[in-house]
């Protein structure tokens, strides 16, 4: 769930500790680089962390898409395209799906998954940087982004290439875990991701440790980052990502409109979207558009 992502982020070194893993913000190299190294890991990891409910969640996703058959759809910072694969069951037949990432590790993960996968659309993977996306303007009947939003390098800027690539009356989707503000979901949150996954990733890291050598669980040249440090960055780049309301607004300010969001799982998971104007701010609806579910 990469594609230059770091958020902002200081000049600053990822060893363990480092004040970037602490506050969530690291550079886009380094993002990159450590998207790379857990790819391995990912997608068990995920599933222990989420009782393997992200596969639903992702499925509520591809909803508020809105697509249907023949429907072409671009999904960025993929990771290991489970929300790609989601999406290309929904546009068959006729219809195209594209899965964009930076971090080669996951795109090679995503790529296996295809192949193995039985549906009848195949979706490409393909590099890409979500700061400048390399496709048209208007060329997508819809964008997704799955918990990878946190992780822009500039979230407005990312937004902004998302909206561009759709044609009027697409839609925009973007999947991300938030932060709970009310007990007990908030004790439990905070217990949980600022406890055990960071436990899990030191736990995965010294099996891969283990398994490969130092360079695997520990950061390899000065500056990366570590598998475990990559899951005590991960949770708390959610902590600094915008409130749903938040970025609801940066959705507005990207050039949306229709706006709203679905708070699921208990308030941890938002899903937010949007229908991307046309020329005139008028909403054309996804029910005009090609490919669209009627």
């Amino acid at each position: 769930m990469a594609a230059r992502q770091g958020a902002g982020a200081p000049r600053q070194g990822g060893g363990p500790g480092s004040p970037a893993v602490q506050e969530g913000r690291l550079e886009a190299r380094q993002v990159r680089a450590m998207f790379d190294r857990i790819a391995g890991v990912y997608d068990l990891l995920n599933t222990a962390m989420t009782a393997g409910l992200h596969h639903r969640w992702r499925e509520r996703a591809a909803d508020e898409a809105r697509i249907g058959p023949g429907s072409r759809v671009l999904d960025v910072a993929t990771g290991t395209g489970d929300l790609a694969l989601e999406l290309a069951r929904r546009v068959a037949p006729g219809g195209e799906v594209i899965g964009s990432d930076f971090a080669e590790g996951m795109l090679d993960r995503a790529r296996a998954k295809a192949e193995a996968g039985s549906s009848e659309i195949r979706p490409r993977f393909e590099w890409g940087d979500a700061m400048s996306l390399p496709y048209e303007d208007s060329s997508f009947d819809a964008a997704t982004v799955g918990f990878g939003a946190r992780n822009f390098d500039d979230l407005s800027a990312g937004l902004r290439e998302m909206v561009r690539v759709v044609r009027p009356g697409g839609r925009v989707v973007v999947l991300e875990i938030t932060t709970p503000s009310r007990p007990p979901l908030s004790l439990f949150y905070r217990l949980w991701f600022d406890r055990l996954v960071p436990a899990l990733g030191r736990l995965a890291g010294a099996l891969a440790q283990r398994r490969s050598g130092a360079g695997a669980g520990a950061g390899g040249r000065e500056g990366e980052v570590s598998i475990s440090d990559a899951y005590t960055y991960l949770p708390n780049s959610v902590k600094r990502f915008p409130s749903p309301q938040t970025l609801a607004g940066e959705l507005e300010q990207a050039g949306l409109g229709e706006i709203s969001y679905l708070l699921i799982a208990g308030g941890i998971v938002a899903i937010h979207s949007g229908t991307v104007a046309g020329p005139h701010g008028e909403y054309s609806g996804p029910d005009e558009g090609r490919g669209a579910t009627p």
